[in-house]
């Protein structure tokens, strides 16, 4: 039997902050508002900006990579060295620092910003695994769903809170308007380094047993780990059969993330009140469905709640992909004269609860999946996974663009949430958490 007892709420409230802290890395510098500057104003190639949207992709793609083949070995080493908070707070500082090197960062200095970039996001997404692996110290598995909804939804706050001080503070993205917008790097590094101190204050470094010899080489150690937990994977089946089903979820979720708002600017042609408007909406729909979620998964499984999601995915890319087509038969059938953008945005209210709620449903089931002496070790196998989908799910889409159109190309995504679905079948939470309790009591 699973002995671990509730955190205090200090100490969750500690590891919750930690995602209200990075949320505005990924928010101000990868989704909304550095990744416009890049192309426009860094790179500066308009009208179209095609080399500068290749040259970001490029950047993130390279920092995923890195990830992808480092992230399960220093999550290995944290886990054999009993070091997560030592890895976390150095991480972070990598954001943050190198966030805050953007300042420095002027029109045609591309390289030098690229690189700049790569490193923020390879500490950024460190972190991510990271502050992951204490989640099963924090609670018994019941309280997992409950404990990863609250932090995950808490993290969409921070990044509403950071973006708008950039977006309000700072004035609009154009060149004429560069002084400003050279701060906004500074801020989200300050951000999160500050908003990050309750994590480190409050949260408890888990206790490990294992133990590292002295004549051992701790690079070396996680290395051996990885191979033994690959070869030891049959005793893990159900986590495997999860990181497969995630690996097709966030492919599409990366697709959306990333080209939500392109496709709203040139599908469906929105005005700029309304492109504001649907990213309040998307974070604070975001941050409810985490929440909500987060209490089902406690009540009907984390399996079930994890499955409903993908299929609110399904649903909503079909919607998005047909947002015209409901608008005529809604405008049709009930007189009304409804605008393809409002009803855009309605859908993006959709798609924002699932964001939130997939991602926090998937972390709570790592955790319930994952021995606490494995726990650095699977949850950098989880980023791993993550960033993997990434490049797939993008490279993925720039093909599909160019041959079908952005539209048809977004719509075949829901096949990724689709086969998700498929493979979450296989799952047996109860099996999983026999595992766990197998190897706890070696």
């Amino acid at each position: 039997m699973n002995t671990t007892k509730r955190a205090s709420v200090k100490e969750i409230f500690g590891w919750s902050m930690f995602d209200f802290a990075n949320s505005s890395y990924t928010t101000v510098i990868i989704t909304v508002v550095f990744s416009v500057i890049f192309p426009k104003i860094i790179v500066g190639d308009g009208p179209d900006f095609k080399q500068g949207n290749l040259l970001w992709s490029v950047a993130l793609s390279v920092s995923y990579l890195i990830v992808l083949l480092t992230a399960p070995v220093l999550g290995a080493i944290t886990d054999y060295s009993g070091s997560k908070k030592r890895f976390l707070f150095f991480s972070c500082l990598l954001t943050s620092v190198f966030s805050a090197m953007l300042y420095f960062i002027h029109p045609g200095m591309v390289v030098l910003c690229m690189l700049f970039v790569i490193l923020s996001n390879i500490g950024f997404s460190y972190s991510e695994a990271f502050v992951s692996s204490f989640l099963p110290s924090l609670g018994p598995p019941e309280d997992l769903g409950k404990i990863s909804g609250y932090a995950w939804g808490l993290g969409y706050f921070g990044g509403l809170f950071s973006t708008a001080i950039v977006i309000f503070g700072l004035g609009p993205t154009i060149v004429q308007n560069f002084d400003n917008l050279r701060f906004v790097g500074p801020i989200t590094g300050i951000f999160f380094l500050v908003a990050a101190i309750p994590t480190f204050l409050w949260v408890k470094e888990p206790k490990m047993s294992v133990k590292l010899e002295s004549k051992e080489n701790i690079v070396l150690i996680g290395f051996k780990r990885i191979k033994q937990s690959l070869k030891d994977s049959r005793d893990y089946k159900d986590l495997m059969i999860l990181l497969l089903s995630f690996f097709f979820a966030y492919g599409g979720l990366s697709i959306v993330i990333s080209f939500a708002f392109i496709y709203g600017d040139q599908v469906i042609k929105w005005d700029h009140g309304i492109q504001i408007l649907m990213f309040i909406i998307t974070q604070i729909t975001a941050a409810a469905g985490a929440f909500i979620f987060g209490f089902i998964q406690d009540k009907i499984g984390a399996r079930n709640t994890y499955t409903i999601t993908l299929v609110m995915w399904v649903v909503t890319v079909v919607l998005i992909s047909g947002a015209d087509t409901v608008t005529n038969l809604l405008n049709n059938a009930f007189g009304l004269s409804l605008e393809v953008q409002k009803v855009f945005l309605v859908v993006g209210s959709f798609a924002g609860m699932g964001l939130g709620a997939t991602q926090s449903a998937c972390r709570a089931m790592i955790g319930i999946f994952s021995p606490k002496s494995k726990s650095g070790e699977f949850f950098g196998l989880w980023s791993m996974t993550g960033r993997l989908a990434s490049i797939f799910g993008l490279i993925g889409l720039g093909f599909l663009q160019v041959a079908l159109g952005l539209k048809t190309a977004v719509l075949i995504c829901s096949s990724f949430f689709f086969a998700a679905i498929v493979i979450t079948l296989f799952i047996d939470e109860e099996r999983g958490r026999i595992s766990v309790l197998a190897h706890e009591g070696e």
